[in-house]
């Protein structure tokens, strides 16, 4: 990924407060036929008394990507948050000197590290549990595991596989338009707020400098 320093995220508790966030990625792999990518809901489980950080997620156990993985294969996982259309016209500054640009602003956090599939219920049945709560927690009346028959639990539980990414490099890009004047900033926030995107406004409010 392209890093501009003022556009580099260094911060651990920020990404992986993106991730918790916005827990859907981007698997990629490669296999015999290329690249290939697949879109899967991730926990981020940070390490513990200097041990790295693992991402934990399951697949389907019919999904071609299990080949492709094996045991060790370096991946890549791809988080991202909010993303908009940056408008120069949103500019102060572009309607006295006409010298600024479209632009598009986001945040992505990418994820590298190595696969290990882990074809167990000691594994599957804790991380399922652990995915259920998290989003079910917003819900009046969260669903849980034993809701399921346990047959039919059972039976869903042997058509998937877990998996476990160890992470050797986490790296974030904020592009928030830090290379900009404040006053900049500002206009752009407001037009992307009136334009349906308030959160990423908000985000490059946060990464302004001040004054």
């Amino acid at each position: 990924m392209y890093l501009p320093p003022h556009f580099s995220e260094h911060d651990r508790a920020a990404l992986h407060a993106l991730v918790e966030a916005h827990p859907l990625g981007a698997l990629v792999t490669q296999g015999p036929e290329g690249l290939d990518a697949n879109h899967i809901p991730f926990l981020i489980m940070p390490g513990k008394d200097g041990a790295p950080d693992r991402l934990e997620a399951h697949l389907a156990r019919a999904n071609p990507a299990l080949a492709a993985i094996g045991d060790g294969a370096e991946v890549l996982v791809i988080f991202r948050a909010e993303q908009a259309y940056v408008s120069p016209s949103w500019y102060p500054s572009k309607h006295e000197a006409h010298r600024q640009v479209p632009t598009w602003n986001y945040r992505v956090v990418h994820a590298h590290g190595r696969a290990v599939l882990r074809d167990d219920e000691r594994f599957l049945r804790p991380l399922l549990a652990r995915l259920t709560k998290v989003h079910e927690a917003s819900l009046a009346q969260p669903w849980k595991m034993a809701d399921a028959e346990k047959s039919y639990l059972d039976a869903r539980m042997k058509e998937i596989v877990g998996l476990e990414i160890v992470l050797t490099r986490l790296e974030g890009k904020s592009k928030l338009s830090q290379n900009k004047e404040r006053r900049d900033i500002e206009g752009a926030a407001q037009g992307l707020a009136e334009h349906g995107a308030p959160a990423l406004g908000a985000a490059m409010l946060a990464a302004a400098p001040k004054g």
